[in-house]
């Protein structure tokens, strides 16, 4: 009975509905083929701001190369999928099998590269880590023009379409709640004493150095996966598909929704996303438009569009609360070990 309740539980109904209604107008024909990529891409998008927001919004570091991530995901899973139907044949079976692989695969050489990345880099902090984040970024697009299995600076062609709404609306869902159960845990409270305070939580015995790390490597991962999507869902991927504006794409998207929060990167994602391509009508000014909403959100929203709160059934507090609270529980400790050292 309780299983069942679990699993009726509004939200999940809510999701369900929202794909069904999305999947549904397609098949109809309301929303045609390119505005339904659009709204995948959309959803490809989300994925990387929510991994973007567990190194800026969670730990507060700032990154400025996420974008390269998206590259290895992209390339290493495409590179997958191409050797695999060299020596399978492609059904609806094995196609589903190949990209799972494939966009774990790719997930994973991107986590060993965060990890790779985040052990010197980390030691920074501020200005200086998003200058070193926006050079790696550099390097590894400049790495991907040099590699002729890839096509170099032409572009990798010939990637098999393997992604689809589905796809992506699934992995959305696993990013999201993966994120919350890792805010909820131990290691997220510990990140975000290191975001509020890394000296207070050093201090209390945190080590701030090793959370960096993990929710790098944690980020890593997640935009590694999304650009394996990206890549069997566009199939052409060239090095420029990946520079340094692309990163500033997912910042912008985070900030607008809200940093720290959820709620906010799916809203700022889905809402950046999808506004340019309804304005396109507009032409030039549609450009115009976009840079308007940006300095609206910037001076009088600073919390984002979603005001720093988060989704009910999320489970979290709004970003402010949850600020306010740690600095408090922080302090009173302090003062309370101080107490016991002097007596």
């Amino acid at each position: 009975m309780k299983l069942v309740r679990k699993i009726c539980r509004i939200e999940y109904l809510a999701f369900l509905l929202i794909y069904l209604i999305l999947t549904m107008l397609h098949r109809t024909g309301v929303i045609n083929a390119y505005i339904f990529q659009v709204i995948t891409i959309a959803g490809i998008n989300v994925i990387m701001t929510i991994s973007l927001n567990m190194v800026i919004g969670v730990t507060g570091q700032f990154s400025m190369g996420h974008a390269g991530f998206m590259s290895i995901g992209a390339y290493i899973s495409a590179i997958i999928s191409r050797l695999a139907f060299q020596n399978f044949e492609r059904t609806a079976l094995t196609g589903n099998v190949v990209l799972l692989a494939a966009i774990i695969c790719g997930g994973l050489v991107a986590a060993c590269f965060g990890f790779i990345i985040a052990m010197p880099t980390l030691k920074v902090k501020g200005d200086y880590l998003a200058i070193v984040t926006l050079g790696f970024g550099e390097i590894i697009r400049a790495v991907w023009r040099v590699v002729d299995y890839t096509g170099g600076a032409l572009g990798f062609n010939g990637i098999p379409k393997l992604t689809n709404f589905t796809w992506v609306f699934v992995v959305i869902l696993i990013v999201m709640y993966a994120s919350r159960n890792f805010i909820r845990s131990s290691f997220g409270r510990s990140c975000l004493a290191v975001r509020d305070n890394d000296i207070a939580a050093e201090a209390m015995g945190v080590n701030c150095r090793n959370y960096k790390v993990l929710a790098f490597v944690f980020a890593a991962f997640f935009a590694g996966v999304a650009g394996g999507l990206y890549a069997h869902l566009i199939q052409f991927i060239q090095p420029d598909n990946f520079a340094a504006a692309k990163s500033t794409d997912y910042i912008v998207y985070l900030y607008a929704g809200g940093v720290g929060t959820i709620s906010g990167s799916i809203l700022g994602a889905v809402t950046l996303t999808i506004l340019p391509e309804l304005l396109r009508f507009l032409a030039d000014w549609r450009l115009v438009i976009y840079a308007l909403l940006l300095l609206y959100i910037i001076i009088w929203k600073p919390y984002g569009l979603f005001g720093g709160r988060e989704f009910k059934f999320l489970g979290l507090e709004t970003i402010a609360a949850t600020d306010s609270k740690l600095g408090k529980w922080l302090r009173e400790r302090i003062k309370r070990s101080g107490k016991k050292v002097e007596s």
